[in-house]
């Protein structure tokens, strides 16, 4: 590019607030003709390098984008915005420290202000590991669900609720005798009334395991079953005092083998279906080591013990699938009014009266999470999908959403991902949202988004698309050629043709062999794969399984793949001295996670994975699966397609001058849910004219 141009360049970077300082060497001020001109070139040559590394950063090129930007640094040291561009790359390149040295190097030298500042925090904080759910986690009100729009009441005495995977929720209105489906904003999507004769005072409701929704209601002495978009099928159990017979049916359940549990208000009891919906058995009723339940209202299965609260005793009581009592787990007095309990790994989350506590499944420890500080009735507190807890009071008829503390107060973390100009005036921009756990947030549309251009406004914005709702992924398989493997060539066979088969012909598969230097073996479709044999594969077994850089090279080539992607590691889950020898295990699991690639583990062997590749699988949402499980290895495709993605894709009209491309454009984006919050800023080059 001549020296012209690189001025040009410079002129028009200056005008969006992308102004290098000219200073000679020994940076005073240049006060020379000649020295001025020098500084102009450097500075060109900067501002070209610059564009670079943004271009090259969206298209997913992070490595090649870090040496650009720091070649415009040697030009140009400590110019911020490019300090602010090198710790993006580095952040998505999986280098979290040094990211945090230039974002730290621009923030204390006053740019960015607390927009930086809260992002610094955010990804320090991510570097500790943590649990999903926290036993002492604090909540407070956050929103709510209007009940009138005008004169129109839009529901009454809302019992309980039911999130989607999406984002969407389900909430029963004992009131007006419906089962309301709301989005994430709180908008009535679609009522369901049931059959023609109604729903007579629904009460709860789960998910089965086939996905089927169950609807008990209590003055109808009966379950409905519905489809998972709330369309009647059947009816389950009748009024009575027999076995499958209910009079005022309350809170619903359901284990692992399929048996569903209904707390049994009229027969102070708990009725126990099949999934088919015939009566198995009952109990709660008075035993030589057991009082009996009084008025049983929640119920909750965890590891297929069931545990049953009692509104009059105040109490939570154990018990096993047949119905025996084991035990008290919370004793009496302990609550005022127990009603829904829901489980949350080995946690029950219940709601007691005006307020939300957590109760340790294996030691009955109990810890309050919130309080509305209202004289109300919760019956319900469940966690949605993005972290929220969406509670039902009856008594107040109110619907809250409530939050985490540390939530409200440090907003979302909102990344610009990609930019794609190639038809400026139309810009397509990739936007990720999650909160400061990692955890994605789902289900926004475009009123939860507002863009901008250097401040101003963009014109005809519009959601294109959510990668949360994409239905395939791209997969690469890495298969271990440690010597150990050399005795399962059978089961690696049957792994990769069962992986294969489960994507259905849709998305891309890889297969990366993991010897002493890894070897990518196939890139193509999974129905190529139906004959799959170990035999034709290319690296040799080896004393040495680098899996650091099988891991690094799936990823690489993931980073452009399809919006939901992941690693499937195929291994007997041990590990040899030199497998990490080049990237450490919190640099792999970090890479993956800035690029929403999950890592799951196919053991062929029932031996536990070592410690360093159970370490990844645990931190980068994955699961281990048994080569040979009873389930079959769909499950592994279909739980990675089934990962929340808080990704969305946004087009809109700029209404900036490109200046024939050479324009550095700013471009801010914020997101809004409820009382949440968050915003990022980054930029973009138009294509040169």
């Amino acid at each position: 590019m001549k020296k012209s141009v690189y001025i040009i360049l410079l002129a028009a970077l200056a005008g969006t607030g992308f102004l290098f300082s000219q200073t000679s060497e020994g940076g005073a001020p240049a006060s020379s003709s000649s020295s001025a001109s020098a500084a102009s070139s450097i500075s060109g040559w900067a501002a070209d390098e610059f564009r670079r590394g943004v271009q090259s950063y969206y298209r997913g090129a992070y490595s090649e984008a870090i040496l650009e930007f720091e070649r415009a640094l040697d030009y140009m040291p400590g110019e911020n915005i490019i300090l602010d561009w090198l710790g993006k790359a580095y952040y998505k390149a999986g280098i979290e420290g040094a990211a945090l040295q230039s974002w730290n190097s621009a923030f204390e030298a006053g740019y960015g202000d607390i927009l930086l500042q809260n992002r610094i925090e955010i990804v320090s904080d991510r570097r500790i590991t943590q649990q999903d759910y926290a036993f002492a986690e604090h909540y407070t009100e956050a929103g709510n669900f209007p009940r009138v729009n005008g004169n129109v009441l839009l529901y009454s005495q809302p019992v309980s609720s039911l999130p989607n995977s999406d984002g969407t929720m389900w909430v029963v209105a004992y009131g007006t005798n419906e089962v309301l489906h709301y989005d994430v904003n709180g908008v009535i999507i679609k009522r369901c009334r049931g059959p023609v004769n109604g729903f007579d005072r629904p009460m709860d409701i789960i998910r089965l395991n086939d996905g089927n929704l169950l609807l008990s209601e209590f003055a109808g002495d009966r379950l409905s079953l519905l489809d998972k978009d709330g369309n009647f099928i059947k009816y389950y159990g009748k009024k009575g005092r027999g076995e499958g017979e209910l009079i005022g049916p309350q809170y619903l359940a359901q284990d692992s083998f399929g048996n569903i549990y209904v707390t049994d208000f009229g027969n102070n009891r708990v009725v126990v279906f099949d999934q088919e919906g015939n009566g198995l058995l009952h109990f709660g009723g008075k035993t030589a080591d057991f009082d009996g339940l009084k008025s049983p209202t929640g119920i909750a299965v965890v590891n297929d013990l069931i545990y049953v609260a009692d509104s009059v005793k105040g109490a939570i009581y154990e018990f096993d699938r047949s119905g025996n009592f084991v035990g008290n787990l919370v004793n009496e007095k302990s609550f005022a009014r127990p009603e829904t309990m829901r489980n949350i790994g080995s946690y029950l989350l219940l709601a007691d009266k005006n307020r939300i506590v957590t109760i340790d499944s294996s030691s009955g420890a109990v810890c309050e999470n919130a309080t509305t500080g209202k004289p109300g009735a919760l019956t319900s507190a469940v966690p949605d999908r993005n972290g929220n807890l969406i509670v039902t009071d009856f008594k107040a008829n109110d619907i809250y959403v409530m939050s985490k503390v540390s939530e409200l107060v440090g907003g979302y973390f909102v990344q610009i991902e990609r930019v794609v100009s190639d038809k400026y005036p139309q810009v397509t921009v990739e936007v990720r949202v999650e909160n400061r756990k990692r955890q994605p947030v789902v289900g926004l549309n475009e009123n939860n988004f507002f863009i901008t251009e250097n401040k101003r406004p963009v014109s005809e914005m519009k959601l294109a698309g959510s990668a949360n709702n994409n239905e395939f992924a791209d997969f690469t398989i890495l298969i271990d050629r440690s010597l150990e493997m050399q005795a399962y060539a059978e089961q690696v066979d049957s792994a990769v043709r069962e992986l294969a088969a489960a994507m259905n012909g849709q998305g891309k598969i890889q297969i990366v062999s993991v010897g002493s230097v890894p070897v990518t073996e196939f890139t193509g479709s999974p129905d190529a794969l139906n004959t799959f044999s170990v035999t034709a594969l290319k690296n040799p077994y080896s004393d040495v399984a680098a899996l650091d850089l099988g891991v690094r090279l799936a990823a690489n080539d993931l980073i452009n793949a399809e919006k939901k992607r992941g690693i499937i590691y195929i291994t007997s889950g041990s590990v040899t001295p030199e497998s990490f020898s080049k990237y450490s295990l919190s640099d792999l699991t970090t890479y993956m996670n800035n690029n929403s690639i999950s890592f799951s583990t196919v053991l062929v062997a029932q031996n536990p994975a070592g410690e360093e590749v159970e370490f990844i699988t645990q931190n980068t949402t994955g699961t281990s699966y048994y080569v040979y499980r009873p389930e079959g290895l769909e499950p592994v495709i279909q739980d990675a397609i089934n990962l929340p993605s808080g990704l969305y894709q946004l087009t809109y009209t700029s209404v900036s001058s490109s200046e024939y491309g050479k324009k550095y454009i700013p471009l801010e984006v914020e997101t809004y849910l409820l009382n949440h919050s968050g915003k990022d800023e980054s930029g973009y080059f138009a294509p040169l004219e």
